[in-house]
């Protein structure tokens, strides 16, 4: 019986040192359980904070989204507005450039006509020209004649005229000398 009860005593003395060792565990559990717990609620915290900032970053995300698509929309418009403009503008400069291109050509073949008349009439100023000159040499010839008779010409009427004044001064001396014998004559009382 005293064996049995040592035994037995040594039996409870090993369960009790289970049931301190278990006990301990589990107050070691319980306070690892309780870190695990403030962890917890510190991330479920943390979470909740970075929802609220992620639902915020999708706002803002889906506010420039919109406003971007906007301006994306709005740039597009204006450049198909210009892209209208600069096509007409185009059309209007092509129209242009093809009645330039049209005025060049016609400008082209009348200068060359004009060449071409401009070649002729210089030939025929030539040839005119040419006439005019054995005209103006044979008229050069023929007044070149006449200036020689006119100087033939003159001289004989110098001469006829220093003739004809001798005579006139003769006449004058004359006509002095009968007006003298006249004079003398009336102052004879026997001839009036």
């Amino acid at each position: 019986g005293v064996f049995l009860y040592n035994h037995l005593q040594q039996k409870v003395r090993n369960a009790e040192a289970l049931a301190q060792k278990y006990k301990q565990q589990q107050e070691a559990l319980s306070a690892q359980l309780q870190v695990v717990y403030e962890h917890r609620s510190r991330l479920e915290r943390s979470l909740q904070k970075e929802r609220g900032e992620h639902k915020k970053t999708k706002e803002d995300f889906l506010v420039y989204k919109l406003e971007a698509q906007e301006a994306l929309n709005k740039e597009k418009q204006d450049s198909m507005n210009r892209y209208g403009a600069l096509s007409s503008q185009h059309k209007i400069l092509k129209n242009q450039h093809d009645d330039v291109k049209k005025q060049l050509l016609d400008l082209q073949l009348q200068h060359n006509s004009l060449k071409l008349e401009h070649r002729k009439s210089l030939e025929s100023h030539g040839q005119r020209l040419a006439q005019l000159q054995q005209e103006k040499d044979s008229e050069v010839t023929n007044l070149q004649d006449t200036v020689f008779k006119l100087r033939e010409e003159s001289k004989l009427l110098r001469k006829a005229h220093q003739e004809v004044h001798s005579q006139l001064l003769s006449a004058q001396a004359q006509m002095e000398e009968f007006r003298q014998l006249k004079e003398a004559l009336q102052k004879m009382p026997g001839l009036r």
